[in-house]
């Protein structure tokens, strides 16, 4: 993985390993981070945006889910399966329909941030709620639909297989069991990116930030060829 967090909230690309971040690592062999989730992961360690407590970021696109300390620390990082229908939105009232009711085109992963934690849910005992209106929980994964082949689309190397669910987040039992109960037991805040709203649209804080930086980068970079 290429991903590193210091105590004092920087974020480094280079090469660290599980053991030497003390983070559980289940993403495919070589995968890569992308670029958007390491800056927005600095800029919510630099800015505190949450508030001191644990955080994911969920990558949708790469199928990946990045959970962190309080303290900005990687966990651990983990291939995730998400809303089969590609977007961002929640559809109105969906919280109360049933998974089969729900369709097709509204069986989205809606993206954003959301304040959430474990409580009860209708159907499935305690959950972990990331965002409890538009009913998206996440949760291990599940055998009840053979046909369905979620264990193996986890453990598949490409993300291209991992749009299966009604909108919820599946990872393995193992990841849930060691990362997730113990991180979010007293909440945390999610961090969807999005597969076709902007960033801006998203995150305006971070999006306005990012184009500070890069404006601020790219007058250095004139300054130091005059």
């Amino acid at each position: 993985m290429v991903l590193a967090f210091a105590s004092s909230g920087a974020v480094s690309a280079e090469s660290v390993s599980p053991q030497e971040t003390g983070s559980i690592d289940q993403l495919p062999p070589d995968q890569e981070v992308a670029d958007t989730v390491i800056e927005l992961a600095g800029w919510i360690v630099a800015t505190k945006d949450s508030q001191g407590y644990p955080f994911a970021i969920i990558d949708k696109a790469a199928a990946q889910i990045l959970v962190f300390g309080g303290d900005g620390r990687l966990r651990g990082a983990a291939p995730g399966l998400f809303g089969s229908a590609v977007g961002d939105h929640t559809a109105p009232g969906i919280a109360g329909l049933a998974l089969r009711e729900i369709p097709g085109r509204d069986r989205t992963t809606p993206a954003g941030r959301f304040i959430g934690g474990f409580g009860p849910s209708i159907d499935a005992g305690r959950v972990l709620w990331v965002d409890h209106e538009s009913a998206v929980s996440i949760h291990p994964t599940a055998t009840g639909v053979p046909a369905e082949r979620r264990a193996e689309r986890l453990a598949s190397p490409s993300p291209d297989d991992n749009r299966i669910t009604h909108g919820c987040i599946n990872v393995t039992p193992d990841f849930y069991e060691r990362v997730m109960q113990p991180t979010f037991e007293r909440g945390g805040v999610f961090y969807v990116l999005p597969d076709k709203a902007s960033l801006a649209e998203t995150f305006p804080e971070f999006a306005k930030s990012r184009a500070t930086t890069e404006r601020s980068d790219r007058k250095r970079a004139k300054a130091s060829r005059n």
